[in-house]
């Protein structure tokens, strides 16, 4: 199906540790309780926002949540992924929110996805990978994984846009492209997984070599190289050559484990048609009866 309406893709955990901790004053229920629903709140507030503030029009928008363990296939391939990352309770106080969310997002019919074992990300990139030859397609993302993702659309039409929103960023940086990541990082997007082999990603906790910075990694992969013509380039000389030689197996797994699966079976497939426009946040909080002690309907899920 050929629209002209874009796929605006949500990264939710993202989205939702944003709305909790990313918000300068707590909100609170109106009752004698006084319940924290700062991140309820602010999470439908910086959705709305999002596309009123910088779309033209309202796109359909699908929201994707990561699985509760779908981070286990990585971790079985390195058990050191992702594991720098802090489990408190405190950490995962947004957690707590996500069911009102997910009721949320259905009284207001708006698609989401969980599965349970799969990261979000592979599930945006699967449904990009799906969309873009037809409908140009955006991220709502402040994770920089989504850069290997980034397309420009063709001349020929066979392939639309893939672009990433970041609100957090300034006005006027907010949109990213293909463009902007080789200007910043001297990579084009479809080597981004291969930089950050080489160079590590502190989030996901993936070392990359030592010695090895963004710069050097963007050196070493100038003019289009791929990750795996590097050791028969002649570039790998010296002390940082030797060091990436040694640590090549492991290389490539960090690789791997970068780069996002595009073949998810997905539970459910755009519609092609737009989002009806979301009422401003405080209505959404009153249909999910938040701000008295009334307790929300129970959600129905639309995972697999």
């Amino acid at each position: 199906m050929t629209t002209g309406i874009p796929l605006f893709l949500i990264d939710g955990h993202n989205l939702l540790f944003r709305a909790c901790f990313g918000t300068p004053a707590e909100i609170y229920s109106r009752d004698a309780e006084r319940r924290d629903i700062t991140t309820q709140f602010m999470f439908f507030a910086l959705l709305r926002k999002a596309v009123t503030a910088e779309l033209d029009s309202w796109p359909e928008i699908l929201v994707v949540f990561d699985g509760e363990h779908g981070s286990a296939e990585r971790q079985a391939s390195d058990a050191g992924y992702k594991a720098n990352r802090d489990t408190s309770d405190p950490a995962r106080r947004p957690l707590e929110a996500l069911a009102d969310v997910k009721t949320g997002l259905d009284l207001l019919g708006i698609a989401w996805i969980e599965i349970d074992d799969v990261e979000a990300d592979d599930v945006i990139a699967t449904l990009a990978a799906a969309t873009c030859a037809e409908r140009d397609v955006l991220i709502l993302s402040m994770d920089q994984d989504f850069y290997q993702l980034l397309a420009d659309s063709d001349s020929d039409g066979t392939r639309q846009s893939v672009r990433i929103l970041n609100t957090a960023q300034r006005p006027g940086s907010r949109l990213i492209g293909p463009a902007d990541v080789l200007a910043r990082y001297g990579v084009h997007p479809a080597q981004f997984a291969d930089l950050r082999a080489l160079s590590g990603d502190t989030s996901d906790n993936i070392p990359g070599v030592r010695g090895i910075g963004p710069k050097t990694a963007a050196t070493l992969l100038a003019g289009g190289l791929a990750l795996e013509d590097l050791p028969a380039s002649g570039r790998l000389i010296g002390a940082k050559g030797a060091a990436i030689q040694a640590a090549w197996p492991q290389i490539l797994t960090w690789r791997a484990m970068i780069r996002m699966r595009r073949d998810v079976p997905l539970p459910r497939t755009p519609t092609g048609i737009a989002t009806t426009p979301l009422p401003i946040p405080g209505d959404v909080i009153a249909q999910l009866g938040l701000w008295a002690a009334t307790p929300p309907a129970p959600t129905t899920s639309m995972a697999s």
